[in-house]
């Protein structure tokens, strides 16, 4: 009877995979079966091949759970079979959740969450960052897009999938976690240091930005959550009663979110002439999806786009880039074309599986390619400087990534350092002195720990002043002159 019941337990997850996909998935649903095929003679062979190809794996669990030299958790079992068989696919965005981390997934979409506030992913084997949140502690602490995590606390996330590792990072709020990062362009791992925090999903920030006589309306979108779409909507009436002149949307470091969230405001933005997306089935057909707006908006719009913003976001920069003609300013996007379905398993637990392709409204699919930006802006090279990390003081005839670092910062700060190549020469020695003398330290010239200290805040300010976004400069430019 066990081995029987086992077995009907098999079919019962299989069964209720499939009638459970149609019921998940956020902008649209999907019936897996087609009527036609219930209840014919092809279904009862699909099901015999099913069970021919299970065998194994029960006869596998029948002898770990009966034979293995110690006691084994045949709960466990179950739910390692499962995640052996998402790794087989080879997609970092397929995975299985048990209970307990879908319940915290799931939060993470609500009002708040604790932890350091940045979305991470498995690429090539790989823990990556794919953007900070906007004001997190990620972002302040430096974090960047595409920054690898090789150890968190100390310890290797080598082998571990993706929610394993994030319920290592992930804490209390007030609690710190030591990260170790690679970084591109850097010889040697970083360590980072995070203390958690409360992370509000406030999803949508606006502003008025001057120009002239009619203001330019801005709105920033951080993540697509389950309030963002009514927020946004919220928000841009407010500026248009304004009277604005123009509209700035910036999902820069936006990794994405909820799908039905970015398609209600694309149904606010773009027209029924184009699709704003269309989603590819495994079978290859092609279904669009088109807005019901009859008009456009009466003022020019642009997208703020980098290297952070992923999935959701991209889906609105490229339904306006294609479909609307509205440019897009910044750096390359991500590159990340799939969709997923959140299937519950019925005890908490869920299977995260892609089943899709999202494809922009001129048919590409932007996956590990990312979108150009139709007006390429940088960002000055001390928005990218690294972390600087001071195991023994800096000064002059040393030469390493640490100094270049510093170098830049302080070429951005206006210190001109004389070059930024790494190499600590008498220049960089004056820029330091110079840089101390102003903020209240000994002039020393040489770069300890509390210079250090003091020169990341100071970029991080800087940063944080908008008249040294070149991005949004240029997104406010090209408004000023399509008026």
């Amino acid at each position: 009877m066990e081995r029987n019941g086992k077995r009907v337990l098999i079919f019962v997850i299989i069964a209720f995979l499939i009638g459970a996909a149609g019921m998940y998935g956020g902008m649209m649903t999907w019936n897996l079966v087609s009527a036609g095929d219930a209840g014919d003679d092809g279904a009862a062979s699909s099901e015999e091949t099913v069970s021919d190809r299970l065998h194994k794996v029960e006869v596998a669990y029948d002898l770990i759970a009966d034979k293995y030299f110690q006691e084994v958790d045949k709960g466990q079992l179950v739910e390692g079979a499962i995640e052996g068989m998402l790794q087989t696919l080879e997609d970092p965005y397929s995975v299985y959740m048990n209970a307990s981390t879908a319940k915290q997934f799931n939060n993470s979409l609500g009002s708040s969450f604790q932890g350091i506030g940045a979305e991470v992913t498995v690429m090539d084997g790989k823990l990556m960052i794919v953007a900070p949140y906007k004001n997190s502690p990620a972002e302040e602490a430096g974090l960047r897009p595409n920054d690898q995590i090789l150890k968190v606390d100390g310890e290797s996330v080598v082998g571990l999938d993706l929610y394993e590792a994030t319920t290592k990072i992930r804490g209390k709020k007030g609690t710190t976690v030591e990260l170790e990062i690679a970084r591109e362009g850097v010889s040697k791992p970083i360590n980072v240091s995070v203390k958690r925090d409360e992370i509000p999903v406030e999803t949508v920030h606006s502003d008025l930005k001057k120009d002239g006589n009619k203001p330019i309306g801005y709105l920033e979108i951080t993540s697509f959550s389950e309030n963002t779409s009514k927020e946004f909507k919220k928000q841009l009436s407010k500026l248009e009663e304004k009277d604005i002149s123009g509209l700035i949307i910036d999902v820069r470091g936006n990794p994405g979110g909820l799908l039905s969230s970015v398609e209600e405001i694309l149904n606010e933005l773009v027209t029924e002439e184009n699709p704003f997306v269309q989603i590819e089935e495994r079978s290859g057909e092609k279904i669009k999806y088109f807005s019901e707006k009859k008009k456009k908006k009466p003022y020019p719009i642009t997208v703020l786009i980098d290297e952070g913003s992923a999935s959701a976001s991209e889906i609105l920069a490229g339904a306006l880039q294609e479909a609307e003609s509205y440019p897009l300013i910044g750096t390359k996007t991500f590159g990340k074309g799939t969709v997923q379905q959140a299937v519950p398993m019925g005890d908490g637990s869920n299977i995260k599986l892609t089943m899709f392709k999202w494809l922009t409204p001129n048919g590409q699919w932007i996956h590990k390619k990312g979108i150009q930006p139709d007006i390429p802006v940088r960002q000055p090279s001390y928005f990218y400087a690294h972390p600087i990390e001071v195991e023994k003081e800096l000064k002059q005839e040393m030469n390493n990534d640490q100094i270049k670092n510093a170098q830049e910062m302080l070429q951005g700060l206006g210190y001109f350092p004389g070059r930024t190549d790494g190499y600590y020469n008498e220049k960089t020695e004056q820029a330091v002195k110079a840089f101390q003398s102003k903020n209240e330290l000994e002039p020393t010239g040489i770069i300890d720990e509390d210079t250090a200290s003091k020169l990341q805040e100071e970029i991080f300010l800087s940063i944080k002043n908008e008249k040294n976004d070149l991005q949004l400069q240029a997104a406010m430019d090209y408004i000023k002159r399509v008026n």
